[in-house]
């Protein structure tokens, strides 16, 4: 079969097709979850995708605790069944993807992990204020995290991961301001806003744009959407310091 001008013969391995030189797994989490091995997408079963998803987002874990997060209905005994089979599944006929150190269970360092990625990204820009395109591109594509899986540790992650990202989206949108790229700033700060439509500091963001760009009218437009939504769904309204921020304050009080 030629991929990429190459050709690569296939084998069966485990019911799975897998290459004979194989590129080196990569575990998306983000939108929806998938296990490639270069342009080959792995199918390996609910059970090991549960486990590859905590152990991608964890990092590490117990056999203990990861088969009574897994599995929190089952007995322990049952539990730790599914867990030996979703392991027993991960490693047939292929590299392991997770390695045993005793009884803490781990990814291989082979595996590379999209929300590892996006999570550095993250906290770079928080903490440098750097804006460089590639950390840019993980933070206004990212989709979200397992969509549709509802344990109470996805939920967890999730959340944490919103979070971090819209920090980061603040920061970026600042530094792009700052650095006189008004057209990237407004795009991190209106995606903080669709992420979170009630977070005022990325309302301030794309307040401060248009500001810097000298377009009163659509800063003074955004700020009355913002006002009007916040009264609506939370009877409250902006704080004093957004409010100073537009110079035409009769405008704003219309």
């Amino acid at each position: 079969m030629a991929v990429d001008g190459r050709t690569v013969t296939y084998q069966r391995v485990g019911g799975l097709a897998t290459s004979e030189r194989p590129s080196a797994p990569r575990l998306c989490l983000l939108g929806r979850f998938t296990l490639d091995y270069g342009t080959a997408a792995v199918d390996v079963g609910v059970a090991a995708q549960r486990l590859l998803a905590y152990l991608g987002l964890r990092r590490h874990g117990t056999r203990t605790v990861v088969a009574g997060t897994l599995w929190p209905d089952a007995t322990e005994e049952r539990a730790h069944g599914s867990l030996r089979t979703a392991l027993w599944r991960l490693h047939r006929g292929r590299e392991p993807l997770v390695r045993s150190d005793g009884d803490m269970l781990s990814l291989a360092e082979t595996v590379s992990v999209d929300v590892r990625a996006l999570t550095d990204s993250a906290l770079h820009v928080v903490d440098a204020r750097s804006a460089d395109p590639g950390l840019a591109r993980h933070l206004l594509f990212a989709g979200d995290l397992l969509p549709g899986w509802d344990d109470d540790w996805v939920l967890f992650e999730r959340e944490r991961l919103r979070q971090l990202r819209l920090h980061a989206l603040d920061a970026l949108a600042h530094q792009y301001l700052a650095e006189a790229r008004p057209g990237l700033a407004l795009e991190a700060a209106l995606e903080s806003v669709r992420t979170e439509p009630l977070r005022e500091s990325a309302h301030r963001a794309v307040v401060a744009v248009h500001l810097a760009e000298h377009n009163v009218l659509e800063a003074v437009r955004h700020y009355r959407v913002f006002r009007s939504l916040l009264e609506q769904e939370l009877g409250l309204a902006p704080s004093a310091g957004f409010t100073a921020m537009l110079p035409a304050c009769a405008w704003v009080d219309d």
